[in-house]
């Protein structure tokens, strides 16, 4: 297969649909040899800010001189970014080959897997035959019967912000998610959580306690803010000072928290990562699409929150930069979002809401509902027929000195920035 095929191939309708389970994967993995066996991990789950958790992870343990893959989804601009190692993506060609081996055990199979599940095979491939010291995993869906559990015991179980979002699969409230999250933590391993409200953190506490394993809670009280700007936040924790991370974000700085308590576990365990290292990861850390800031004349930030906690912390990183200034949101959708527990956090900063539809066919809300179901919070509203037409629309009214917000999908995000290359 080229490359095109390859994609064609991974994203075919026939895959089963996203169907909890581990009983497919394990048996593709064990036709495959069981690379996942093979190698270490830090495994990252939670609802807000496991991304950017393992990206800085990642950068970190690079700098450190580790071999260091890194999995990831949803990609914002091509599907390789799913997979890297020190930071480069997977080759085209390397992802041909990795995609005929997979392929070749398919019809052994009892049962077709997931889209996701098959990428996971590949990457654990990809990763095995590399020979990586150790692999950040991001969790894709929950934890528990996310195809990632497969692994063993990692190195570190860490589990990043809890929030409501996919309550149809994961559970209606947040402690719920929680348990189903908490799923990634083994016997034989340590556990690293976000610290939240006390009813989550008991949810974690209880399941590592019952599993024998000592859990340790971010310390966000040990973040300094020392500056903050556009282009990056610097800050010190603990006896590392003037820490800088080019993600501006405020909401970053707690993500930060949970990265070096992790990073502190790491080296407990042995990983021999320096002060110097710990810098250079954070300051080298490339993570789009959150709270970016793609120009300053006018302002245009694309962030890719799309969940209520997502959203609240974009709107509090949006008051921390811009005070009482009025926002253009340049808004879109998935059709299974709670709009009503999203959209109030930005409607007080809005000065007018442009909808457009996400290219995400079956699951995008269409710019017409969702500007039907904002025109309640009295805030003019302009409805888009595309991506390019919103953002055209946006950079007119907001003239040179305006302040322009793109958010609510990830699957948006890469659309609002190809439209924004072409005009720039």
């Amino acid at each position: 297969m080229n490359y095109e095929e390859t994609l064609e191939f991974i994203h075919n309708y026939t895959w089963k649909g996203c169907t909890p389970g581990l009983d497919r994967i394990k048996e593709l993995l064990s036709f495959m040899g069981n690379p996942q066996d093979e190698l270490k991990y830090v495994h990252v789950a939670g609802t807000n800010g496991k991304g950017s958790t393992c990206s800085m992870l990642a950068s970190i343990l690079e700098k450190a001189g580790y071999k260091t893959g890194l999995f990831t989804s949803p990609h914002i601009y091509e599907f390789n970014e799913r997979i890297k190692i020190n930071g480069e993506n997977i080759t085209n060609d390397e992802l041909c080959e990795i995609a005929e081996y997979v392929r070749s055990f398919l019809d052994k199979m009892s049962e077709k897997p997931t889209e996701f599940e098959l990428i996971s095979a590949m990457g654990f491939e990809y990763f095995k035959r590399k020979k990586c010291d150790i692999v950040v995993v991001e969790v894709g869906l929950g934890g528990t019967m996310d195809s990632t559990n497969v692994i063993k015991a990692p190195e570190v179980a860490v589990i990043a912000a809890i929030g409501l979002d996919h309550t149809g699969m994961l559970g209606n409230t947040v402690e719920e998610i929680a348990l189903e999250k908490a799923g990634i933590i083994k016997q034989e391993t340590k556990a690293v959580v976000y610290n939240q409200k006390e009813s989550v953190n008991k949810v974690f506490i209880d399941v590592a306690k019952s599993l024998g394993v000592e859990v340790e809670f971010s310390e966000d009280d040990k973040i300094e803010l020392v500056s903050r700007n556009l282009d990056y936040q610097e800050f010190n924790y603990k006896d590392l000072k003037n820490l800088r991370i080019p993600l501006s974000g405020t909401y970053q700085l707690k993500n930060t928290a949970l990265v070096l308590k992790t990073v502190q576990v790491l080296k407990e365990k042995g990983y021999e990562i320096s002060a110097g290292a710990i810098a250079e990861g954070m300051r080298d850390t490339k993570w789009p699409s959150r709270f970016e800031v793609f120009s300053k004349k006018p302002v245009i930030i694309v962030d890719g929150a799309h969940n209520p906690q997502g959203i609240a912390a974009t709107a509090k990183s949006l008051k921390e930069h811009f005070a009482d200034n009025k926002i253009i949101f340049v808004i879109g959708v998935m059709d299974d979002k709670d709009l009503d527990s999203m959209i109030p956090y930005i409607a007080e900063l809005a000065g007018e809401f442009i909808t457009v539809t996400p290219d995400y066919e079956g699951r995008a809300l269409s710019a017409m509902q969702l500007g039907e179901y904002l025109n309640k919070y009295n805030v003019p509203v302009s409805v888009c027929d595309s991506v390019m037409q919103g953002i055209e629309l946006a950079l007119k009214k907001a003239g040179n000195e305006g302040i322009i917000c793109a958010l609510g999908s990830l699957y948006l995000t890469a659309e609002v920035e190809n439209c924004l290359k072409m005009i720039k």
